[in-house]
């Protein structure tokens, strides 16, 4: 069990939220090449700063040693808009079937 103690005051504290993307398979390249343009440009209209894009990771425990994305965003409520956003449901349409993920949004520490 996890026992967590907090110290001083959280008061005015934004946690930044983070995209993390594990990508399973990719089917079809060309569509990723499509998407990535489109995603990017949400990112940089919702403040988000690409932090990873690797194909060079290591799975350990269980992980998946695939193509790994990894967005900050300034809070998690940026994060939750940019993915909700018209202009990336519009990205997520070109991607289609192109690739099977783990697309998740956490909130971050600080």
């Amino acid at each position: 069990m996890w026992v967590g103690l907090v110290v001083g005051t959280l008061e005015g504290f934004v946690a930044k939220g983070y995209w993390v993307s594990v990508y399973t398979a990719v089917l079809d390249w060309e569509k990723v090449a499509a998407y990535d343009p489109l995603a990017g440009a949400v990112v940089r209209e919702f403040g988000g700063r690409l932090l990873s894009r690797g194909e060079r990771v290591l799975g350990y425990d269980g992980g998946i040693a695939e193509r790994t994305v990894l967005v900050e965003f300034e809070s998690f409520e940026r994060a939750v808009a940019a993915r909700e956003s018209a202009a990336y449901q519009e990205a997520l349409a070109v991607l289609g079937d192109g690739v099977e993920r783990d697309f998740r949004i956490v909130e971050g520490l600080d």
